[in-house]
C-alpha cells in the first residue's frame, strides 16, 4: 500500500484515498465470510441452485462471432467470443511526451459514445447524452483537443490527427496480489496511469459535443500485447494498415478484451478502459484516470445534471469457476486469473472470462431498453454501487447471482437482512447507494435476447429513477 502511495504523485493522493481505502479495510467481508464450499453451490432448503432464466448458463453465446445485429457499437468491426475480444478502429492523433517539453508521440484511441444523436449514429457508436454534463463539476473531466486541417493531398480520405493534451502512461506494471480470501487484496498497482491533462471524455476545440474516445496504445509499434508496456491491459492485438492504392482505404485496428455483464436479466459484453480510482483501474484491467473522480456526481444517476449511470457490483457474492451463482469481486479476483496479465496465449485466463469469470455486474439503463427514457439515460460513465451480502445471506446460500437493477434496488429496499451497501473507509455495512467508484464502460451490445425491460417492477420508496 505504501508503495502505491509513493509512486503517484501527491496531487493524485485524493483520488486513491477513498479506493485504497477500500482494499485496506474491506475486512468486513471476512466477517460475513467467502460462500463456503458447502454452501457456495446450494440454496436455503440445501439442495443443488435451480439454473434460472438469464442466470445460471444464461451467458448466452459463448463462442464465435457475435451477429452483428447484437451490437449497440455498430462501428466495432467484429465481436469474437472465442476469445473475448472485440475488435475495433483504432484512429491516430498525438500527444506530449512526458518530461519531454516540446516533444509529442503517436496515440492510438478508439471511438465509443457521443453526446449528440446524429452524430453518434453517424460514427456507429452509442449514443450517450448525458456526457453533455460531464464537465459541470469537474472542468478536468473533459479534455478539449484539436484537428488537423489537412491538404487534399495530405488526406485523400481517413480521419484527421487529433492532438491530445495529454496520454496515458502505460508503462508501469500491472500488480493485483489477492489476499487471504482473494478479495481484499493484499496489494495492488494500476498498469496504466494517466496525467492531469488527460481524459477519454473529449471535445474537439469549436464544438460542444462530448466523445468518449480512450486512448489504448502509445507510440510507433511494435505493440506489446503480452505485458502491455505501451497499450493498455486489455490490448490484446494492434494492427496498423500500410498505406492503401489509390481508391481504397484501409482500417487500422485494435482487438481487446471485453467484460460480461447484465442488463435487464440479459447477459451484455461491454469495454472497460478507464477509472477515477486505482484499485478500480486494478480490477477492471483500466487506465487510473485521476480526472474523473470528481465527474459529475456520485449518486447522480438521473438526476440533474448527472453524467453517470448506475451499475452494481457485489463484493462478497458466491465463487467458483463452474458455479452458475458466481459472481463479484471475490469471484474474480478467485476464479477470473485476476492477478495475471491479459494476452491471447493465456488461454486459461481467457478461457475462465469466457464461462462467466468477470465481475458479471449488473447495468442500469441500455441501448435496447423498450422505455425510450431509459435507453437514453445511459451513459459510459457508471456510478459503482457496490453491495454487501450479510451473515445471513451468505450462511444460507441466499447470496445468488443478480442480474436486473430492479431486483437489485428492490433487494436493498426491502432485504436489508440480506443486502447492503458498503462503507469504503471501514468495509463495515453502511445504507445502499453510491461508494465514489466510476467507470468509463462502454456497452458493445448483448450475446441473447436484446435487454428490453426490467424483470421486476420498483417496490415502494426503492431506489428507483425518478420521473
Amino acid at each position: 500500500m505504501y508503495s502505491l502511495f509513493t509512486s503517484i504523485s501527491a496531487r493524485r493522493r485524493a483520488a486513491i484515498a477513498v479506493t485504497a481505502a477500500l482494499a485496506a479495510t474491506l475486512l468486513a467481508i471476512q466477517l460475513v465470510g467467502p460462500a463456503s464450499a458447502a454452501t457456495k453451490h446450494r440454496n436455503r432448503h440445501g439442495g443443488p441452485v435451480a439454473s434460472r432464466r438469464g442466470s445460471a448458463r444464461g451467458l448466452g453465446q459463448l463462442s464465435g462471432l457475435l451477429p452483428r445485429n447484437k451490437l449497440t457499437l455498430e462501428s466495432a468491426i467484429q465481436v469474437n467470443l472465442s476469445n473475448e475480444t472485440v475488435r475495433l478502429p483504432l484512429y491516430p492523433g498525438d500527444a506530449p511526451v512526458p518530461g519531454h517539453p516540446g516533444q509529442t508521440e503517436h496515440v492510438w484511441y478508439v471511438l465509443l459514445d457521443a453526446s449528440d444523436v446524429g452524430l453518434a449514429k453517424d460514427l456507429g457508436v452509442n449514443y450517450a447524452p448525458k456526457l453533455a454534463n460531464i464537465a459541470i463539476s469537474d472542468p478536468a473531466a473533459v479534455q478539449t483537443v484539436t484537428l488537423d486541417s489537412p491538404t487534399p493531398a495530405q488526406n485523400r480520405f481517413g480521419p484527421a490527427l487529433v492532438h491530445f493534451q495529454d496520454a496515458p502512461d502505460f508503462s508501469p506494471t500491472r500488480s493485483a496480489v489477492p489476499g487471504p480470501t482473494g478479495f481484499p487484496l493484499k496489494s495492488f498497482s494500476p498498469g496504466a496511469v494517466a496525467g492531469a491533462g488527460y481524459s477519454p471524455f473529449i471535445k474537439i476545440a469549436g464544438s460542444e459535443v462530448v466523445y468518449n474516445a480512450p486512448i489504448v496504445a502509445t507510440g510507433d509499434g511494435p505493440f506489446d500485447v503480452v505485458h502491455h508496456t505501451n497499450t493498455g491491459d486489455r490490448v490484446l492485438n494492434v494492427h496498423i494498415a500500410p498505406p492503401a492504392p489509390q481508391g481504397q482505404y484501409f482500417d487500422n485496428y485494435a482487438d481487446l478484451l471485453f467484460v460480461k455483464g447484465f442488463d435487464a436479466g440479459q447477459p451484455i459484453v461491454y469495454l472497460s478502459t478507464d477509472a477515477g480510482q486505482p484499485l478500480t483501474a486494478v480490477l477492471e484491467r483500466s487506465t487510473y484516470v485521476p480526472a474523473l473522480n470528481d465527474a459529475a456526481y456520485n449518486g447522480g444517476d438521473d438526476f440533474l445534471g448527472s453524467a453517470r449511470e448506475r451499475l452494481f457490483g457485489f463484493i462478497n457474492g458466491q465463487t467458483g469457476g463452474d458455479n452458475p451463482q458466481a459472481q463479484g469481486f471475490q469471484h474474480l479476483v478467485l476464479d477470473g486469473h485476476a492477478s495475471q496479465d491479459a494476452s491471447l496465449s493465456n488461454t486459461a485466463l481467457i478461457n475462465a472470462l469466457r464461462h462467466g469469470g468477470d465481475l458479471l455486474n449488473v447495468f442500469g439503463d441500455f441501448p435496447t431498453l423498450v422505455d425510450p427514457r431509459h435507453a437514453d439515460a445511459y451513459s459510459p460513465l457508471w456510478d459503482a454501487q457496490l453491495g454487501l451480502w450479510t451473515t445471513k445471506a451468505v450462511n444460507e446460500g441466499l447470496n445468488t447471482r443478480q442480474i436486473d437493477e430492479n431486483q437489485v434496488f428492490n433487494l436493498a429496499a426491502t432485504r436489508p437482512d440480506l443486502l447492503t451497501g458498503v462503507d469504503p473507509a471501514t468495509g463495515q455495512p453502511a445504507p445502499y447507494g453510491a461508494v465514489g467508484v466510476d467507470i468509463n464502460c462502454a456497452v458493445i451490445g448483448y450475446t441473447a435476447d436484446a435487454p428490453t425491460a426490467n424483470l421486476a417492477a420498483p417496490a415502494p420508496n426503492s431506489q428507483f429513477p425518478p420521473r
